[in-house]
């Protein structure tokens, strides 16, 4: 029995001992293999029978794992050297442009420049990229292949920042044809100078210009070109701005010359904005014109509201002082003056004007009262009647109420003083039948000094030549009228001029 068992046992060992001897093997196997940089192949599907009649996995196909020619290749990139443009050595390479302009978004008067965003477009045939292909279509790539070829180095003139958008990745598009024709597009936001007149402002027009030129290439080299003419630009009717009307856009191209290098290819987007008026209307023109209305309110106050006047007169100044400050700050600090400073001066030399008006009424008025005084004083320690040294006198009898105040005005700087006795009319005798005047409380006398010329004509000239300062009533009546028709006649002029 034992001895039956034995063989058994032995042979069921040796089957273990390979089988573990196997396995041994395999480990081994695949250790070499990765250690080598092999992937290890696992089988599975179907068997298929060996010639010695072991079972091996047979693998499908994979559709999406086939081999297939890559772009590189296709486009035979490896094969030349894109460092030199095409057709190096021999005629100039035309190199079409056109632009779509997308937002105008905003324009600096203080840094004089212009922020706009557009899609540059290059059109240019380059046979080293041309493939074969039976249905004739094209292939677009994004911007990894762009740094493997030859692209136009076009750069923007007076330009102060720009940049290529990158969300999500790089806006950069290009369109190879099988013929070797090129289409490069890119979205770029570009911020430039413009060189702005502001002599009319805020009156004003502006033309700006956005200029497209070729760094390194001369004109023998690299000749750009708007490739539909005036249709190689188009913008966006809904492009608007806040206070500009865009009126125009157009290009043109012309030859830049630079000493040390040469003739270069340049194309120009220009573009006319008219500045909306309604805006600095409100807030400026408005706004000075009822400062310079509220001065001329002083002209109905009373010469003795001393309080009332200067009050208005210095407010006045104050604000438009404010005004102009103001402006300035949002202007660029230019050496010429501008259209809205003209307006705001002179409206401040009239504001000024009404403040120095009253001055001078009040200045009269003190110096009309002080020599009244000095009149009454004179007249007091005399005792004597003023006659103003005129050897005939006459006497002027009104019923008191119906003298007018032009008359009591014209009296003025004459003092009242009693009737002396060889004043009074001498009274005749009783016996004679005269009737006696009777005498009534509401007779007022004056005494009134008249000239012994004939006609009063030293007179007429004494009063007309100080009549303005002596009744100084008169300074603000004048003034009610030059005033305002003066500041109207100035609107006349300014608003025909720059209109």
């Amino acid at each position: 029995m034992d001895a039956v068992r034995m063989p058994y046992l032995n042979r069921t060992l040796l089957l273990l001992l390979a089988l573990l001897l196997f396995l041994l093997l395999g480990q081994i196997r695949t250790a070499e293999a990765r250690k080598h940089g092999q992937r290890v192949r696992r089988w599975t599907g179907p068997e298929e029978t060996h010639k010695h009649g072991v079972a091996l996995p047979k693998k499908p196909p994979d559709v999406t794992k086939s081999r297939k020619t890559k772009t590189e290749q296709l486009l035979k990139v490896d094969d030349h050297d894109f460092t030199m443009r095409p057709a190096f050595g021999g005629p100039a390479l035309a190199v079409g442009v056109d632009v779509q302009v997308e937002s105008l978004d905003s324009i600096s008067e203080v840094d004089m420049d212009f922020t706009m965003t557009l899609y540059l477009r290059h059109y240019w045939k380059d046979e080293r990229l041309s493939f074969s292909s039976s249905t004739n279509k094209s292939m677009t790539f994004d911007g990894r292949l762009v740094k493997k070829i030859w692209v136009p180095d076009v750069f923007f003139v007076h330009s102060k920042r720009s940049f290529i958008h990158d969300t999500t990745t790089d806006n950069i598009m290009l369109r190879v044809f099988p013929d070797g024709q090129v289409l490069y597009s890119l979205r770029v936001t570009v911020t430039a100078a413009c060189n702005m007149d502001f002599s009319r402002f805020p009156l004003d027009s502006q033309t700006c210009s956005l200029e497209l030129e070729s760094y390194a290439y001369t004109d023998e080299d690299l000749m750009l070109y708007w490739k539909n003419g005036d249709e190689s630009l188009s913008t966006d009717d809904r492009i608007s701005l806040s206070q500009f009307l865009i009126q125009k856009f157009h290009t043109t191209s012309r030859l830049a010359f630079y000493s040390s290098t040469g003739w270069y290819n340049r194309l120009y987007i220009n573009f006319t904005l008219r500045r909306h008026i309604f805006f600095f209307l409100l807030q400026t023109y408005f706004p000075a014109t009822l400062m310079v209305m509220l001065s001329w309110v002083s002209f109905w106050i009373d010469r003795r509201a001393v309080p009332a006047r200067v009050s208005l007169g210095i407010t006045t100044v104050l604000t438009m002082s404010t005004i102009i400050t103001g402006v300035n700050a949002s202007m660029p600090r230019v050496s010429y003056i501008k259209a809205v400073d003209i307006y705001l001066w002179v409206s401040f030399v009239f504001v000024f004007l009404s403040v120095l008006e009253y001055a001078a009424v009040n200045y009269l008025s003190t110096v009309q009262d002080r020599r009244e005084r000095k009149r009454r004083e004179r007249a007091r320690s005399q005792s004597l009647p003023c006659t103003c040294s005129i050897s005939q006198t006459r006497t002027m009898t009104m019923l008191d109420g119906t003298y007018s105040e032009a008359d009591t005005n014209s009296l003025a700087g004459y003092t009242e003083e009693p009737m002396g006795p060889e004043d009074e009319p001498e009274p005749e005798p009783e016996p004679e039948e005269k009737p006696k005047v009777p005498e009534k409380s509401e007779h007022m006398v004056v005494h009134l000094s008249m000239s012994t010329e004939p006609a009063g004509i030293k007179k007429r000239k004494s009063l007309r030549a100080l009549n303005i300062i002596q009744n100084t009533h008169a300074i603000d009546k004048y003034s009610r009228m030059i005033f305002p028709g003066s500041y109207i006649f100035f609107n006349l002029i300014y608003w025909s001029v720059y209109c």
